[in-house]
């Protein structure tokens, strides 16, 4: 269940509390005539599902010039009613996406900040690392840590409504993190190099890490997979599901493997490296694009509007 917190003019109280009433999957609605300050009018309290909401929003758009649409989960729900409008709304919660709360969540992964950078760099030391000491524990460390997903997702969704600025500037994110945390590790490692503490003859990526330097069809393959599975898991709210994607995708460990092999000067695995990076975001992007697709396409209960029958 969502909570729903309406600030709307009074003359206009009625008109909301019309859609409200005319939408399945909305109940325990509570007008507060007055109580609003900034800006004044009436506070509207209602709870919904999580189903019914693109089509509540939707109604009300216009209360984001006039008034002030909040939405907050609910961890808990102990009411006959409230079990009533889940049965009412159409499909089930967890397979319904939230547009505007996907759109705010992408819009915010997609900002370049000192956090994200911050992220990006130790998530591509720690897999530098782990190319070095050929250890598999290492890159996986890098791989989780690695913010890099958000910023995909947003050029997904970005790609899918047509906000070419949100595309331009998830991806900026992208290459400008991918550049700084590669730059930060190909200093750190050319200071190591230079202390004699490593040598090309370190950086020979065998066994298991092989894959880091080895772009194929199954590297776009799992790419494809973990664009699916990643944007499920975010519109879903599984942040679980988030992880094994990011164990999944070969991003991290190959501007690891790159950055060390710059400052080591072995540019058959630069090359190999940057391959496998652009094939992987590129795979990503595409799949993530039509997963989005697919669920404003052709779910019911994700992309169309529910019956607007008015509830006995």
């Amino acid at each position: 269940m969502l909570h729903l917190r309406l600030i709307t003019p009074a003359e206009r109280t009625g008109e909301v509390l019309a859609v409200l009433d005319s939408c399945e999957g909305v109940t325990n609605i509570a007008v507060l005539a007055g109580a609003a300050r900034v800006p004044r009018g009436d506070l509207v309290l209602c709870d919904l599902a999580r189903e019914s909401a693109n089509e509540v929003i939707a109604r009300l758009e216009w209360l984001k010039e006039e008034g002030s649409i909040a939405v907050e989960e609910l961890d808990l729900a102990l009411s006959d009613v409230a079990d009533k409008a889940i049965r009412q709304a159409p499909g089930e919660p967890e397979d319904a996406v939230v547009w505007e709360e996907l759109a705010q969540d992408v819009r915010a992964d997609s900002r370049l900040t000192w956090a994200y950078l911050v992220f990006m760099t130790i998530a591509t030391l720690l897999a530098g690392i782990g190319v070095l000491q050929n250890s598999p524990i290492l890159v996986i460390g890098g791989m989780v840590l690695g913010p890099e997903f958000g910023a995909v997702a947003a050029v997904c969704f970005g790609t899918l409504r047509r906000e070419w600025h949100l595309v331009a500037g998830a991806f900026r994110t992208l290459v400008l993190g991918f550049a700084v945390a590669i730059g930060v590790t190909f200093a750190g490692a050319l200071a190591v190099h230079r202390l004699g503490w490593i040598s090309g003859a370190d950086l020979r990526i065998h066994g298991e890490l092989s894959f880091i330097v080895t772009p194929d069809r199954w590297s776009f393959l799992v790419a494809l997979l973990a664009g699916v599975a990643g944007v499920l898991s975010i519109t879903a709210g599984k942040s679980a599901a988030l992880i094994g994607v990011f164990i999944s995708v070969t991003t991290i460990p190959a501007a690891g493997n790159v950055a060390v092999a710059l400052a080591l000067g072995a540019w058959p695995q630069v090359a190999g490296g940057v391959s496998q990076l652009a094939l992987n975001v590129a795979g990503m992007v595409i799949a993530g694009t039509l997963t989005l697709w697919v669920q404003r396409r052709f779910w019911p209960q994700v992309g169309q509007r529910s019956s607007l029958r008015p509830r006995p």
